[in-house]
């Protein structure tokens, strides 16, 4: 693992005790992506990590909820139930997977994934929202009992279709990245026209496991027979729950996505989830998010129709497959951003991100080979997430060429002087953009298409 967790000033609540302990949970975890890198490292060796990382860990909640009872603060026990789900249910179930499989690299990658995105996440909503700074993200969860019907349901249905045995990672899945995932969503108009959304996720290996098991095939990986077959057991999957839904009783589907994971985690930041489960099934982890219509954002995949189906999922597959190389488009525009997804998406795995924030989250869970990076961003312009970018040392060597709509001499001065892998204007022909980054790619390779 290449990875790194890497510390700035946004991670900042103000309380200073409260911060000099995330920094060293940051500093934790980055030991234990270190550790991933080298396979010589015993297990034993990260045992010890894992273990220092946890007590270190709930010694911090601890703290964290002495001081917001000291100051009677309003969400403490909400705060204190975000704690409790993740020392009680998601650190043991990830213990246990690696006990299972004897720290096998899938089980690290588990545990890293969930546990730096859970503590980025927590960071900046739950921490910050002690000082004000932001609003609960699970103010929202539907009540307890409810709560439990729909687990419990979720998991007899997965036993009952597969003979699974699923143990609950989280109550509060908070849209971590679990190995290679299929995202699907489906949205929901009631008679009164209200929406609202269910997003399912399987980690590609639970499909190929179970279905692909009962059609006897022997691809290791989703196909788009498999895939379809996929769409429609999820569909009914989502039906034998609907019971336990608050407002389901006159509603139909009128929109099905197929989502990538930057797509989904820009839908679930803007949402205050109703229900948000994680689960290890055995044979893969699975996710289940319920979104109630008020706290609706459109912002997704391409729709998935009869006519188009068969093409949408190829597509979807396509972008999909490994031993792509990776590139990061940074840019504040929502339109440049699609627009560069479009250009670049049929050859290149896409990453995306609007801010420096999204920027570092998106290197430390998906480490990109070229980062396109736009320079007149505004609060934090393209001149600060370089410096970000290179203020960290597994970070330092991923080359960034800058987008600019200035090509006025002055102004490619200022770009050059940071020494970027380069530059593109933004009044370039989509094509002739296109052509500069294959370049690019063929100069580092050595190698002429």
């Amino acid at each position: 693992m290449g990875n790194q967790l890497v510390w700035q000033d946004r991670f900042n609540i103000g309380v200073e005790v409260i911060d000099k302990e995330h920094k060293k949970l940051f500093n934790v975890l980055n030991k234990l992506f270190a550790f991933g890198k080298e396979e010589e490292k015993s297990q034993w060796v990260c045992q010890e990590a894992i273990k220092y990382f946890r007590d270190h860990a709930l010694q911090h909640f601890s703290e964290e909820e002495e001081y917001m009872r000291s100051i009677n603060y309003a969400g403490l026990q909400t705060h204190k139930h975000i704690h409790n789900n993740f020392r009680e249910k998601t650190l043991p179930v990830l213990e246990s997977e690696l006990l299972r499989t004897n720290y096998s690299m899938e089980a690290v990658n588990h545990f890293l994934g969930v546990c730096a995105g859970w503590l980025i996440g927590h960071t900046l909503i739950e921490d910050h929202a002690i000082t004000g700074k932001a609003v609960s993200k699970w103010s929202g969860l539907l009540p307890d009992e409810q709560q439990a019907a729909m687990k419990n349901t979720i998991m007899q249905l997965l036993h009952d279709m597969f003979r699974l045995k699923p143990r609950v990672v989280s109550d509060c899945y908070g849209g971590e990245k679990f190995g290679n995932g299929i995202y699907y969503r489906l949205i929901y108009s009631t008679r009164e026209r209200e929406k609202w959304e269910i997003i399912l996720i399987f980690e590609e290996k639970l499909i190929v496991s179970t279905l692909g098991g009962i059609m006897d095939m022997q691809s290791k990986a989703v196909n788009v027979m498999l895939m379809n077959a996929a769409r429609y057991t999820a569909r009914q999957f989502v039906e034998n729950i609907r019971q336990h839904l608050p407002f389901a009783d006159s509603d139909e589907i009128v929109d099905e996505q197929l989502l990538t994971y930057e797509q989904f985690e820009r839908i679930f930041d803007k949402q205050n989830p109703q229900v948000s489960l994680l689960f290890d099934t055995g044979a893969g982890y699975f996710a289940y998010c319920f979104t109630a219509p008020h706290l609706l954002k459109e912002d997704g995949g391409i729709a998935i129709e009869a006519g188009n189906a068969m093409t949408e999922i190829q597509k979807y597959l396509k972008k999909g497959k490994a031993g792509r190389k990776k590139i990061l488009v940074v840019d504040d525009s929502e339109f440049v951003l699609r627009a560069m997804d479009e250009l670049l998406g049929a050859e290149y795995e896409v990453l995306l991100a609007k801010s420096g924030l999204s920027t570092i989250r998106a290197i430390t869970l998906n480490r990109p080979d070229l980062v396109l990076l736009d320079y007149e961003m505004p609060i934090c312009d393209g001149s600060q997430v370089l410096e970000m970018i290179r203020a960290e040392e597994d970070f330092a060597n991923i080359p960034v060429i800058f987008l600019t709509s200035r090509v006025d001499k002055e102004s490619i001065k200022k770009v050059l002087a940071l020494k970027p892998a380069g530059y593109l204007s933004k009044s370039l022909d989509p094509i002739d953009v296109k052509k500069e980054i294959d370049k690019y790619f063929e100069k580092t390779a050595g190698v002429k298409k």
